[in-house]
């Protein structure tokens, strides 16, 4: 193709025309949609509640990709579900489904030869059948225990054949549903990390701060007598910028940082006069092994600190954590 063409004004107008029109039709699809959320999209959600066995979403061509997504969301979000080829499903896949299920059958015709071929047999096994399509008085739609309206008054494509609307009305549907769904569960943050461990919410939401906190010869430490020269010497060991200070028992009297070295060399005081006690800050900051590694994440940013103590429930230090750590493990 011509890239000198492709570069002048008039050429470039058009594309960005035609980008704005395409998204104008479908935002218009979408918008219409909440007008058509009513009893049946109840009724459907309750037949999915219901259900003992899965969802099985099906459909072909651009369908299909909508019905994929639609079952991984679906999965996702607590509702138990597969996606099923139509074809494949006419050749041994119907052995899948059961009388347990409901079966979610995606077609903007609602005529799909693949499907219809299939749905009175799904209806036989006892599974509830619901269908998604842009036409109401279809067969898939008619022969369905629910049906889900997703019709769109045209589509994007200039010719109007593309699936592109009717497609983006379909997954906005099915977001719905499985959204309807989590609520009514009441599915939370902590069951989405458990479906997704692998992902940034899993980590965020899985990870404690025993996962991920320093611990025995690792961490910095002295006791309340020891003197200033050596405690600096533990905090250059243990490269954490910090040291913690404690009492006989283990439990903890203060932290001696990098920052407050800093602070008392511009006093230009004697350091190797004072012991760690004398310069160390008190009542630090601490959390404990249990806590979600994003609370100490959160605990570092309110104090403007990068290390943080960790202590059982008598005070006594059990790990300790820098922001490094937390970086590593991809908490941040």
């Amino acid at each position: 193709m011509d890239a000198a063409i492709l570069s002048t004004p008039s050429r470039q107008q058009r594309l960005i025309d035609r980008a704005i029109e395409v998204l104008r039709i479908e935002s218009e699809a979408v918008a219409a949609l909440p007008a058509r959320i009513g009893e049946p999209f109840a009724r459907a959600c309750e037949l999915i509640l219901a259900c003992r066995g899965r969802v099985v979403v099906s459909g072909i061509g651009k369908s299909g990709h909508v019905a994929r997504k639609i079952a991984a969301t679906l999965a996702s979000t607590g509702t138990p579900s597969f996606f099923m080829h139509p074809a494949e499903a006419s050749h041994g896949d119907l052995g899948m489904v059961t009388r347990e299920d409901v079966f979610l059958a995606l077609s903007n015709s609602g005529s799909t030869e693949e499907l219809l071929a299939i749905v009175p047999l799904v209806k036989r096994r006892g599974a509830r059948l619901i269908a998604m399509t842009g036409s109401a008085t279809s067969p898939l739609a008619e022969i369905a225990d629910v049906h889900l309206d997703a019709a769109v008054q045209r589509e994007a494509c200039p010719l109007n054949l593309a699936p592109t609307a009717s497609t983006t009305a379909a997954m906005a549907l099915g977001d719905a549903l499985a959204v309807a769904l989590l609520d009514a569960r009441g599915f939370g943050p902590e069951d989405f990390a458990g479906f997704h461990p692998g992902g940034t919410l899993g980590r965020r939401l899985l990870t404690h701060v025993s996962d991920v906190m320093r611990t025995g010869d690792a961490l910095p430490r002295v006791g309340a007598d020891t003197s200033l020269v050596a405690a600096i010497l533990e905090i250059t060991r243990k490269r954490m910028g910090m040291t913690a200070v404690l009492d006989a028992q283990d439990r903890v009297l203060g932290i001696f940082t990098d920052g407050d070295l800093r602070r008392l060399l511009e006093r230009d005081v004697e350091i190797r006069a004072l012991t760690v006690e004398q310069a160390m800050t008190r009542s630090p900051a601490s959390i404990g092994p249990g806590a979600l590694a994003v609370e100490a994440v959160r605990t570092m940013e309110d104090r403007r600190i990068n290390q943080l103590l960790v202590v059982d429930a008598q005070q006594r230090l059990v790990g300790a954590l820098h922001i490094h750590d937390l970086l590593a493990a991809k908490v941040v």
